[in-house]
């Protein structure tokens, strides 16, 4: 009988292993709804403010991360790709359609307060103090005032950068990327008015998102590009990080980026060195991973087709927890992940070995690391405990 417990035990690891790739990650949460998709996301407070196609700006409730629900919608934003939050006010890119400002001091209820054109398409936005900062494709840069938010104007723009897909600010600089002309640009905004550019920085090959982090700029693209700024006048490429996918998001928080990775689902990295990145976590989800959000050690990812998801970084170093801790079900010990099988020191008070189902030792086991790759896509490979 304990033979084949063990035995069903180990059937139930490998199946949910194998689904849920994972490291120092867990999924805790996850919200869907059947029309468009996710394509950014923004958090202030408790809730989550979601750009989604054509299903408008959905308002998510994470006061309970492991429970998200839908607290309210905007839908006039039938093309919404992107969001800023600032105070009770959401600024919405509607692609072809401008931006609308939207009140949402009361989240159940978002009502729409103003609305402005822009002369190309609103692809991304930015909002400090009373400005927007629009990536506006192929408008270039876009700056308006909103200091009165229902009655937004432009005021000043920069068309001279090429076709821009996103823009961060920090201090008097906007940073803007191109994925079609491979260039991060440096701007001069101490002028709303008169945008100037003032550096550029050639990327080896595409530029869909960037973030701003002590000296650096982030910027995701076929790799994970980090720029050094420290003198605008001449951004420097420090480092091209090669992720698993393609980079479609990045997020700074302290010294750790979360990308959004394409198909390979979230990774990870401590940029302590921004030099030298490395990875400290990932989890590989069902979409295509793309712009995310954090709050202390939750991540809201959008995840395409998959809707938002709500994973939970533990930090490197510390011992993730299994696949089974998680769905609530039997807990061997043992885990798989990426073809590594893992078996705790204390599971060898036998010996252990690894069986195809025609009765054929494949491979003696030991504690600890194990890898596996070679036979674990082999169609009849089932582990057993001798």
């Amino acid at each position: 009988m304990r033979g084949i417990t063990l035995v069903l035990a180990w059937l139930l690891l490998a199946a949910a292993s194998v689904n849920a790739d994972s490291l120092n990650c867990r999924l805790v949460g996850n919200y869907d709804y059947p029309t468009g998709f996710p394509i950014d996301v923004a958090l202030a407070d408790t809730c989550v403010y979601i750009a989604w196609a054509e299903g408008g700006l959905r308002i998510v409730s994470v006061a309970d991360p492991h429970s998200p629900y839908e607290l309210g919608v905007f839908a006039a934003a039938t093309i919404a790709i992107d969001v800023a939050v600032q105070d009770s006010f959401v600024y919405v890119a509607n692609h072809s359609n401008g931006i609308y400002v939207v009140n949402v001091a009361d989240p159940r209820n978002p009502t729409e307060v103003g609305h402005v054109g822009t002369a190309g398409i609103a692809a991304r936005v930015a909002v400090k103090d009373t400005l927007l900062y629009v990536a506006d494709r192929n408008a270039g840069l876009r700056v308006f005032s909103v200091a009165n938010p229902a009655s937004p104007s432009e005021i000043g723009h920069c068309d001279t950068v090429g076709i821009v897909n996103d823009v961060a600010v920090a201090g008097d600089f906007a940073y803007l990327v191109s994925g079609m002309d491979n260039d991060i640009w440096v701007v001069n905004v101490a002028d709303p008015s008169s945008p100037q550019p003032v550096g550029r920085c050639p990327l080896p090959n595409g530029g869909e998102a960037v973030a701003i982090s002590g000296g650096y700029a982030y910027v995701a693209g076929s790799d994970l590009y980090v720029i050094d700024i420290s003198n605008p006048a001449s951004p420097t490429l420090t480092k091209s990080y090669a992720t698993t996918g393609y980079c479609l998001g990045v997020t700074i928080a302290g010294s750790i980026a979360y990308v959004g990775d394409a198909s390979y689902g979230l990774r990870v990295l401590n940029v302590s060195d921004p030099r030298d990145p490395q990875e400290v976590g990932y989890y590989n989800t069902p979409g295509m991973a793309g712009n995310a959000t954090v709050a202390g050690e939750y991540i809201y990812l959008a995840d395409d087709a998959s809707g938002l998801q709500v994973i939970q970084f533990y930090g490197a170093g510390v011992a993730e927890k299994t696949v089974n801790d998680e769905r609530g079900t039997l807990n061997v010990g043992p885990t798989i992940v990426r073809g590594v099988l893992n078996l705790p020191t204390s599971s060898f008070t036998l010996h252990h070995s690894l069986f195809s189902l025609s009765g054929r030792k494949v491979l003696d086991l030991r504690p600890g690391p194990n890898d596996v790759s070679f036979v674990w896509g082999k169609r009849g490979t089932l582990p057993l405990f001798l």
